[in-house]
């Protein structure tokens, strides 16, 4: 039997289209490219990531923002719209604090959630102000004053 024969009789697997949902989101100065995947299983550089999984810079959510009060809030927007399990869920975030990435990872996955579905998740989200861009930044330094920006020098008693 030649090698033309054997590759005939085995069937090709035929790769469904995975479909891929992305935005970003901003807090501070932190930015999250979040990725929102409708698949079974996604590999991503080398780590088999399954359906409900979220990973962050190539670490699980939950190592990379640990604790009870951090899993709430990055769960919400998926909660909030009954999807929390259905994507895999990948991100690369930099810059800025924890507090500032986990504020710019719920942005860009809300905001990868309107793609979804835009005309029944935009509302729900909006209600939830997790589609509002929080435009609040450490306010910097003036010159003349003391080390802070608000704080003043002292003055001499005598």
């Amino acid at each position: 039997m030649s090698t033309k024969a054997k590759t005939e009789n085995v069937k090709k697997e035929e790769k469904l289209p995975v479909v891929v949902y992305q935005a970003v989101g901003k807090r501070k100065e932190s930015s999250a490219r979040v990725k929102l995947t409708l698949a079974e299983e996604v590999t991503i550089a080398g780590v088999k990531v399954k359906k409900g999984d979220m990973m962050v810079n190539g670490k699980l959510i939950a190592e990379y923002f640990p604790g009870e009060v951090s899993l709430k809030m990055y769960q919400e927007p998926f909660r909030t719209t009954n999807t929390l399990g259905r994507f895999v869920v990948t991100s690369v975030i930099s810059g800025g604090g924890s507090a500032g990435q986990l504020g710019a990872f719920i942005h860009g996955a809300s905001r990868a959630l309107t793609k979804v579905d835009d005309d029944k998740f935009r509302s729900i989200l909006k209600k939830r102000s997790f589609l509002t861009r929080d435009p609040r930044k450490k306010q910097r330094r003036k010159a003349g004053f003391a080390q802070k920006s608000r704080a003043r020098k002292q003055s001499p008693k005598r």
